[in-house]
């Protein structure tokens, strides 16, 4: 509808035209009689344009791959002022060419967009449609947010806009109205404090107060401190004049470096980002950051795009939490993501956790980054006694056949409720191990394509990777030809824990109630992995029950994970100086167990990469799932253009989603059967691969969008469970 044609229409709906409707509008009309009148945000036909750079390149929110460009728009001269690069636009989309009148382009339908730039002439030819409208004159998208957001699309073969929904909040219009103060002056720089216990700390704390970049992974000792150690970091940055972002993998860690910053920075230094919080609270600390009002920023993963002004330091603490990992499109990692910021921005990174990952012992193998740890002194005075029980131990144990718990568990418990609480960490329900030898316990994988092997519901043996079918398999280290796997419920044992110790009051965290502190008193505290709570003075003792469950997935990180859930728990206990002890019960002989043990997860972590690096796994080289229906995958690979040396590992089927359980973001939808193939390129071929996958994946879109079957296929690059 034009405006002549608006215009009209009101003319003719008049007060004389009916009583109660036209009431209605004549109240509506004198409300807004005051204000200047604008022409209306549609077509703006005959309005001029702008006499300097009249066309407007626009993101548009579209979020499809076969449209991921920028379309270029006129800009009127009534929207000349507010029409700055960065701001919220809407415009038409999707008029035919053939709609054009007086010059201008019209029709189509009205949807969001971002203004990324002005310009004197636009490269397309034809008419040009006009801006419609300037959501608000808040410039919200900065030339730096700009291209790390294409960097991030780009690497992950998806969409600018796509990441940008990611990246920007939605728009509230009160907190755009709130005025910010100006930012506080720079503190002093701290003390190292707690940083003097690493063999580095100090120089590192040292190099952030006087203005350099330097970047570390960070194994931090077990214990509370790792909270107040960030806030120190951040404080060293802030008194150089920078800024600085902290990512946490939830709200609980938010909270406990919220404390540490206002403790050591006191209030109105930084601010917090999660998306528990509302519409209006979360967009207005976002402005407060984009306008420069707070120079540091704490949050989850969402607040990996925080617009800080000058940053100088990103933080990235449990790299290895699957809660980092993004569940919208393009699925990004907020360590690849702060990676990027860290080159983009030339600021200092650290990456921390009290384990180690994979992909943090590559970062210091290729010389990347640089270790931050302690010495082997300082680790064995903060941890605490680590004892297994293994299962030739539980077969001869008597207790631990009538009740499932070796007898040195009980007596673990015991001795530790005298002092203090006792935690006792179980695997969640729905681990399903992956098969091992009977006797030996080694993983039993592919001989093709070294992928675990299964054997669901009792059928043939078949790898979970390949799809090929397995038979005659014996294990590569014995010979033995004999497989088991172990599935141990957790709700049983938590039930005979409370039966033994009926006079000890006994506490549960997990997904549905997530306890933060419990008490020092003594208490038996039960938690699946990654639900601690932390004990006032530290756990007495721990144990972590069930490990097989936990070693026994069937994914390619199913070891690394289970020692980072360990640590994690172990980190809470006591050290060994003050009577802390932890009690695993799992196979002695097993890496994980064994880098527990030692207290050494970076030699873990750097034996795990030297394997996979001989094999041609991830992070080593790169992989991306290609998933959908089978006959819509078997197209998509035969028509991908992929990069040389590329290896299709597949299609497999994928499990059917069980209708009780929610539904999460990436699985297939409700009563298909879908398939899925990894596509493998070696080092130095994953920015190929991800272009290849996104130039078939718009190919693809375009088609359907034309009458094909667009719909289907999803890619994910750096899929974080493979198998």
């Amino acid at each position: 509808m034009s405006s002549d044609d608006e215009q009209r229409q009101g003319v003719a709906g008049g007060p004389q035209d009916g009583p109660p409707e036209q009431l209605a509008l004549m109240r509506e009309f004198l409300r807004h009689e005051k204000q200047v009148p604008k022409a209306k945000p549609r077509t703006w036909r005959g309005a001029p344009l702008a006499k300097e750079l009249p066309v407007a390149r626009v993101m548009v929110n579209k979020g499809v791959l076969h449209l991921d460009r920028y379309f270029d728009y006129a800009v009127t001269e009534e929207l000349d002022a507010d029409a700055q690069p960065g701001v919220r636009v809407r415009v038409r989309f999707g008029a035919g060419a053939h709609r054009v009148r007086d010059g201008r382009r019209e029709g189509g339908g009205l949807i969001d967009g971002f203004l990324v730039e002005r310009v004197a002439e636009s490269d397309y030819q034809g008419p040009l449609a006009a801006l419609a409208q300037v959501v608000s004159p808040e410039p919200v998208l900065s030339p730096e947010l700009l291209g790390l957001a294409r960097a991030v699309a780009d690497r992950y073969a998806g969409s600018l806009a796509d990441v940008l929904q990611l990246a920007i909040p939605p728009r509230n219009a009160r907190a755009e109205k709130k005025e910010f103060p100006a930012a506080l002056p720079a503190p002093a720089p701290p003390e190292a404090g707690s940083w003097g216990r690493y063999e580095q700390g100090a120089a590192f704390v040292g190099s952030l107060a006087k203005g350099g970049a330097p970047r570390a992974v960070w194994t931090a000792l077990p214990g509370p401190l790792w909270a107040q150690e960030i806030a120190r970091a951040v404080t060293a940055t802030l008194a150089s004049g920078r800024g600085a972002l902290v990512v946490v993998p939830d709200g609980r860690s938010v909270e406990r470096v919220h404390r540490a910053l206002v403790e050591v920075l006191g209030e109105g230094r930084h601010a917090v980002l999660t998306a528990d919080a509302g519409p209006e609270k979360r967009y207005r600390e976002w402005l407060a950051v984009r306008r420069g009002a707070v120079r540091a920023v704490v949050g989850t993963r969402s607040a990996m795009f925080a617009p800080v002004h000058d940053l100088g330091l990103v933080v990235l603490w449990d790299d290895g939490d699957s809660n980092l990992s993004e569940q919208h499109a393009p699925l990004p990692h907020a360590r690849e993501v702060l990676e990027l910021r860290a080159g983009q921005d030339r600021c200092a990174f650290l990456l921390g956790s009290t384990s180690c990952t994979v992909e943090a012992a590559q970062l210091v193998e290729s010389g990347w980054a640089r270790p931050l740890a302690a010495s082997r002194e300082q680790v064995r005075l903060a941890a605490p006694l680590v004892r297994t029980v293994g299962d030739q131990e539980l077969a001869r144990d008597e207790a631990a056949r009538a009740a499932r718990l070796p007898s040195l568990a009980w007596q673990t418990v015991r001795e530790g409720l005298r002092s203090g609480p006792v935690l006792v960490q179980v695997p969640r329900r729905g681990y399903v191990p992956r098969l091992a030898c009977e006797r030996c316990r080694t993983p039993a994988r592919c001989r093709h394509c070294a992928g675990p092997l299964e054997a669901p519901d009792a059928r043939e043996l078949h790898c979970g990777w390949c799809g090929r079918t397995e038979t005659g398999w014996h294990c590569a280290e014995c010979g033995f030809n004999r497989l088991r796997a172990q599935i141990v419920g957790a709700r049983r044992t938590a039930e005979e824990l409370g039966r033994a110790f009926p006079a000890v009051p006994v506490r549960t965290s997990g997904r549905d109630h997530v306890l933060d502190v419990v008490p020092g008193a003594p208490a038996l505290v039960v938690s699946t992995p990654g639900a601690e709570p932390v004990a006032d003075g530290g756990y007495a003792a721990a144990l972590l029950l069930d490990g097989w469950a936990m070693l026994g997935r069937p994914d390619l990180r199913a070891g690394e994970d289970a020692l980072r859930r360990w640590i994690a728990a172990a980190s809470l206990v006591r050290g060994q100086a003050d009577g802390g002890t932890v009690v695993i019960v799992a196979e002695p002989t097993l890496r994980p167990v064994q880098a527990l043990v030692r207290w050494d997860p970076v030699g873990s972590a750097q034996r795990e990469l030297a394997e996979r690096a001989e094999l041609g796994f991830p992070p080593v080289s790169r992989m991306a799932a290609v998933s959908g229906r089978g006959e819509d995958v078997a197209e998509f690979l035969r028509v991908a253009e992929l990069p040389a040396q590329s290896e299709v590992l597949g299609p497999i089927p994928l499990p059917v989603p069980d209708p009780g359980r929610p539904r999460r973001a990436q699985d297939p939808p409700m009563g298909e059967q879908w398939e899925r193939a990894l596509v493998r390129v070696p080092p130095g071929r994953g920015a190929a691969l991800a272009a290849a996958l996104k130039v078939a994946q718009a190919a693809r879109m375009a088609r359907g969008a034309s009458g094909g079957t667009g719909e289907g296929v999803r890619i994910r690059v750096d899929p974080p469970d493979i198998g």
